[in-house]
Formats: C-alpha cells, structure tokens, sequence
C-alpha cells in the first residue's frame, strides 16, 4: 500500500468546505472529515465529497459501550468512507464488536483504525488528567497492540511512534500520524510534530495535515509541496 497524504478538511460548513476543494483541479486528495464538519453537516457532507471523487476518512473518534459502537459503525459502513476511527481506549471488545458493525454483509469494509493516545497530550497530561503513570511510549504500544489483537487495520499516532508501532505489530499494520508540520511552520496546539520527509523516513504509511495546508496562501502548492516531501 502507498503513502498518501490526507488532508484535514476542519472547517466548520459545507460552503466552507467546497469552496477549499474546488481550488483542487487537478489531483483529488484524500481528506479527512472529522467531527466540527461531520456534526454541522451531517452523513450528506460525505456523501457529496465522495461524489466529487474523493477518498474519505471519517473521524469520529467513536468510545462507547460495545454494542452501541457495533451498531453505530453499521451506519457509518453505508456511508462508503475509505477509513475510519476509534478510540483503542474503549478495550479489546468494543475493538471487535466495531470492527463487526463495520463489516458489511458482502464483506467488504471500510479501513479501521484505533486511536492510540492524543498529537496534544504529552506525559506531563497524561499522568496529570489521566492517572496513567506508564512512560507515554509504553501506553501508545500498549494500545496499538490491543488493535492489533481486536482485528484491526491500523492505529492513529504521533509520527515519533510510528517505527515503533511496525516494529511491535508488523510492518503492514497501518501508521496514520496528526501532528506533522512543515519546518518553518507553527506547531499549533500540537505537542509531539515531525514534518512530511520525517515521517516519511520513520516509516507512516499516512500523514494527516490540517493547517499547514487549509490555511496556506496556496493550499494546492501547500498540498503538492507535502506530496513531494512525503510520497515521492
């Protein structure tokens, strides 16, 4: 499977949203739908991107009781998205029973991939607002381990655990790494970034960029600079 660079598409109405995708003419790049978006527009926002030739990954960062993320993942499986989410935080069960609801009756399913911890949580929060006193490398294997038992494809991660997490699940077990930024850009809210050639070089198989792209002067060199530095 390729790299690829998908495109956090943050914004906060369709207008919005198609009036950023239109400027791309030429390739159409893998975006990401994640709640702002998919909560002010609804199951039609990804229906329409899909249309217009777009590979979607719905992020919904689902955490429930199994049964209930089971069945919520049967809905999203007919929204015919390329990848979705959850929190590996929900356990091993909910895992499966997601992956279960995903699973259409054809067998055919979306990608599904387990957050393993938060691009802004550090150690320093994560002992402090979440008790887990483990070293934060620890944790994120420990998760992305669980994924991997529950059946799934891959987990979201900080660029700087992605070599790690091929090398405790297998190079095939997909990386999807938030958190890169180009070198002479501003980290944001992130705590742990590595630019495109850096992720590229630890072994993600996907980057996720929001800012650095949606907010540039040029968004589709912005796009086009990440593809280079990423996937060629």
């Amino acid at each position: 499977m390729g790299k690829d660079v998908i495109i956090a598409c943050d914004f906060d109405s369709a207008e919005k949203t198609f009036a950023f995708l239109d400027k791309f003419t030429g390739r159409k790049p893998f975006v990401k739908i994640g709640m702002e978006l998919y909560y002010a527009e609804g199951p039609s926002i990804v229906r329409e991107i899909k249309k217009r030739g777009h590979k979607i990954f719905l992020d919904l960062k689902l955490h429930d009781i199994p049964n209930t993320v089971k069945k919520s993942m049967a809905v999203l499986s007919r929204l015919d998205v390329d990848m979705t989410n959850l929190h590996a935080a929900g356990t091993i069960r909910m895992m499966e029973g997601a992956l279960e609801g995903l699973t259409r009756p054809d067998g055919t399913r979306p990608l599904l991939i387990a957050v393993t911890q938060l691009t802004s949580t550090d150690q320093e929060s994560m002992e402090k607002d979440l008790l887990i006193e483990k070293p934060i490398a620890d944790v994120v294997m420990h998760y992305a381990h669980n994924a991997k038992v529950a059946g799934l494809d891959g987990v979201v991660c900080s660029p700087l655990e992605a070599g790690k997490v091929h090398d405790t699940c297998g190079e095939k077990f997909l990386t999807v790494t938030p958190g890169v930024r180009f070198a002479d850009g501003d980290i944001g809210d992130q705590k742990r970034v590595m630019t495109p050639a850096e992720a590229k070089k630890i072994g993600s198989d996907y980057i996720v960029v929001g800012r650095p792209i949606t907010a540039a002067e040029d968004p589709v060199a912005a796009y086009e600079r990440c593809v280079r530095e990423f996937c060629d």
